[in-house]
Order: C-alpha cells, then sequence, then structure tokens
C-alpha cells in the first residue's frame, strides 16, 4: 500500500511564479518529489505562517518570516527545518533543538564563490578602487598614482580571519596566492587544522593588533552580535581595512563610522549590513574608503540551483529517516528517530 506523501511548508515568493509547483519547484523535488509535496504558505504576519505550517512535516526556508520560537512552538509533527543557506539566523535553533526538530543548512554549497568576494573587497580596497575609479571618470587620470604611492604592497601584509570555517580556508589560500601572512581567531577549530593549513593561530587580541586585513567568516549568533565595535575598532592598526561577507550584526555600524571618520581604521569593504537593504542616507555607502556590495557574494550560475537542491537533499534524508549531512543543531540527532548512516571518523583516537 503507498504511503501518503510527506508535506512540505514554504513561505509563497514575494514574486510567485505562475508555473506549476512541481516546476516552480524541480530543483528542490529531485530528491523530494518520491516521499513529499511542497505547500506554499501564503503569509504576511508570524501569526498567518504559523497557521500555514502547524500541520506540516517538514519547512525550507531562505528568506521571509523568521521562524521563531512561537512558530515552532505550534509545530504539530515538524521534523525538519531545511535552510537554504549557509547562516540560519532566520532559525531559532534553541527552539527547534528544546523541540527535537532537526535544522539543516547548506554550508559547502558557494563557499568559493565568498571567498573570491572577499578577496575583491580586500583588493578593491587596497587599490582604493572607488576612488580611482571616479578618478578616472573626472578626467584626475594624474592623481591616482600620487595617492596609491602611500600604499604598501599586499605581498607580506597580515591577513586575519575571524573564524575558520570554510569559507575562510578558501579566503586563506587565496590570500596566500597573494603572498599574505594569514592568521585566524576561531576558538572552536583546533590548533592543529589551522596550522596544518599553514595558518597561525591567535587570540582575538592579536587578531586585531596584528592584521592590516580583517575578514569576518563567523556564524551571527549571541556570542559574535557586534563583536566589532568601539574597543576592537580602537585596538585595531590605523592603516588597517575590514571585509565582512559573512552577517552585517558582527560588525557594530555606528562605531564602524565613526572609526572610519576619526581615521581609527583606514577602510572596510562590506557586503552585508546590519540594516538590508540599507537607509538611503546610510554613511557606508559615500564613504571614498568603504566598498559596498548588496549581500552578493554567493551570487553565481550554480549558487541558487546547487542550493535549492541540496536542501532539498537534507529534507529527504530526515523525512526518510536518516541523518542529514549537514545538521545544524546536532545535539537533536540522539533524540530524533533517525538513523546514522555516515560512518565514523577513523582519524581521532579517544584522547585527542
Amino acid at each position: 500500500m503507498t504511503q501518503p506523501k510527506k508535506k512540505i511548508g514554504i513561505q509563497l515568493p514575494r514574486q510567485a511564479n505562475p508555473e506549476a509547483l512541481d516546476i516552480r519547484y524541480a530543483l528542490e523535488l529531485e530528491a523530494l518529489e518520491p516521499l513529499a509535496e511542497i505547500v506554499e504558505i501564503s503569509a504576511t504576519t508570524p501569526e498567518e505562517f504559523a497557521e500555514g505550517v502547524r500541520s506540516m512535516d517538514a519547512i525550507i526556508t531562505s528568506w521571509g518570516i523568521r521562524i521563531d520560537a512561537e512558530i515552532i512552538s505550534q509545530l504539530e509533527h515538524c521534523a525538519v527545518i531545511g535552510v537554504g543557506s549557509v547562516g540560519v539566523d532566520m532559525v531559532d535553533i534553541q527552539a527547534a533543538t528544546e523541540a527535537g526538530i532537526v535544522v539543516t543548512n547548506v554550508p559547502d554549497v558557494f563557499i568559493e564563490e565568498v571567498a573570491d568576494h572577499a578577496m575583491m573587497l580586500l583588493l578593491g580596497s587596497v587599490r582604493q578602487m572607488k576612488v580611482m575609479n571616479q578618478m578616472a571618470a573626472d578626467g584626475q587620470w594624474w592623481s591616482g598614482r600620487p595617492l596609491l604611492n602611500h600604499t604598501p604592497r599586499l605581498m607580506g601584509q597580515t591577513l586575519g580571519l575571524f573564524a575558520y570555517g570554510n569559507v575562510a580556508r578558501c579566503t586563506a589560500r587565496r590570500a596566500k596566492a597573494f603572498g599574505m601572512r594569514v592568521i585566524a581567531f576561531d576558538p572552536y577549530v583546533s590548533e592543529l587544522a589551522l596550522s596544518a593549513d599553514g595558518v597561525e593561530p591567535v587570540s582575538f587580541g592579536e587578531l586585531l593588533q596584528r592584521s592590516d586585513y580583517i575578514s569576518i567568516h563567523a556564524p551571527h549568533n549571541e556570542e559574535t552580535h557586534h563583536a566589532f565595535s568601539a574597543a576592537e575598532f580602537n585596538a585595531m592598526q590605523s592603516h588597517a581595512v575590514i571585509v565582512n561577507t559573512a552577517r552585517g550584526p558582527i560588525i557594530d555600524e555606528t562605531a564602524l563610522i565613526d572609526a572610519l571618520e576619526k581615521g581609527t581604521i583606514a577602510g572596510a569593504g562590506l557586503d552585508v549590513l546590519e540594516q538590508e537593504p540599507p537607509a538611503p542616507d546610510n554613511p557606508l555607502l559615500t564613504m571614498d574608503q568603504v566598498l559596498v556590495s548588496p549581500h552578493v557574494a554567493s551570487a553565481t550560475t550554480r549558487m541558487r540551483p546547487e542550493t535549492r537542491r541540496r536542501v532539498g537533499r537534507e529534507v529527504a534524508l530526515v523525512l526518510r529517516g536518516k541523518w542529514p549531512m549537514s545538521c545544524v543543531n546536532p545535539t537533536v540527532l540522539p533524540r530524533a528517530p533517525l538513523e546514522r548512516w555516515q560512518p565514523y571518523p577513523m582519524e581521532r583516537g579517544p584522547n585527542r
């Protein structure tokens, strides 16, 4: 006897396509079609969304209404929330864990793209491309070289990485190709892993004091919120540049603007901001020493299709009763009625 298909709730897109669901969600359904159907939830408020997903077996999200504790408390038999991005701040992870709901993400789909973008912002800041482009357009052809004559070459400069996850590793490889020294602060990564990659592990204080450039690669959570504020900028070198392709609220923007205006640090390259889209009068948009891109670091032809396929595969694994590949809240797995199918890693002994 054929089992009824499970139901997966997705918030109705801002611009809903006229195609049938099996066409609009063809990529997710590559893995999900045999066992589940997708239900679009038309909702403009958390209350409407909570009512729409109440009876769902799973939820897929990457934008829109945040799935907070109130929504999670109303889920009747949701087994998994699949997030179609690296960051998972659109879900209350603690509430999901307490409710026994697995949360998955896609941590390794577009890491190369984001690392490329981080280096682009770094290089553009080094060579003051915002000013150089304007000089060329304004006929100040001979003004650029005298300005850059005061800029040290990149080779031999120190790049500090705030967190050492997948994107940071790719960024480190790129920076080394430019002859940079790379240091990193990440209390959750073994120093052996950092050292094996030729990256020097340092404390947060050392990162601030020694870095000529800092690139942020941490998730946004209570621990990292406003990790870079007035005290941190004051501890940095006056010629330092900060790059952020992670999450906007990791930087205290008010403190950053103040530090840039006072010359406490030299510049910033930002793909993410505290408020997105930013207010038109946000000073960061017009400062000569700041490069801003509109949260596009991951965008390539591969990003969206592969992300959608991956989130579909993750949700399908859980609905089939198996552990997902990328579980954000692994402490929930022993309590969930799921089978572990991955082999146990063999490179660690009991005392390591």
